[in-house]
């Protein structure tokens, strides 16, 4: 992977680590923007380095991307609750690794989307998200279902957040609801208020979780 995003001329490597430990000890040194984290390593694993990276008030918090396989169904879950930007898998080819590296730096799109939707489909009977309720009862047209106390959206906050959650960026966004970038920016940082959200997949994940995104499939 570093040989790979070395040749690209707009990604610097600054770092790379044998186990978790030295990775944030890597990160601490560099503090890159984007960090790639294998979930299994030895010391301390990739999620218990990414919760140390994620975690609340920390004076730095890059981006970490988990390179994980199809078969992590329980580890995505726990990720996704402790702020993972992005998943992309261990046998990406060089120009989607590159590609997931300037997503997860831009944060204006999901990491990785075709590989990040199709894990976050197996949310949807995960149970609830980590502070949210599941989807429960009969919504009003364009509004959220969700339990009693649930946080509830608008009708054009459900529509950025069904299209986020499809993996869409956005611009696309902007362009699907004929609205602006910057209002669509606006929308997901209100979403992310109310959701206590730290980045895009955890609002794409609430979104399959409570049966917002997906209604179709």
């Amino acid at each position: 992977m570093a040989m790979i995003l070395s040749a690209e001329d707009d990604i610097q490597v600054v770092a790379q680590a044998q186990d978790g430990l030295q990775a944030l000890e890597q990160a601490e040194l560099h503090r890159p923007d984007v960090v790639l984290m294998d979930i299994r390593m030895p010391r301390l694993d990739g999620l218990d380095a990414l919760r140390h990276l994620t975690r609340p008030h920390a004076a730095y918090r890059p981006q970490v991307v988990m390179v994980t396989t199809f078969d992590d169904e329980d580890y995505l879950t726990r990720a996704v609750a402790a702020g993972a930007a992005g998943f992309i898998l261990k046998d990406s080819g060089p120009r989607l690794l590159a590609e997931a590296v300037r997503a997860a730096a831009a944060g204006d799109s999901l990491v990785s989307p075709s590989i990040t939707v199709r894990l976050l489909r197996r949310l949807r009977t995960a149970g609830s998200a980590p502070g949210t309720g599941a989807a429960q009862g009969t919504a009003a047209p364009g509004t959220a279902a969700a339990r009693p106390g649930a946080p509830q959206l608008s009708p054009r906050e459900r529509e950025v957040v069904v299209l986020l959650a499809e993996g869409l960026t956005n611009a696309e966004i902007a362009t699907a609801l004929s609205i602006t970038v910057g209002t669509v920016k606006t929308h997901l940082a209100n979403v992310q208020a109310k959701l206590g959200a730290r980045n895009r997949v955890e609002v794409a994940a609430w979104a399959w979780r409570n049966g917002i995104a997906g209604q179709g499939t």
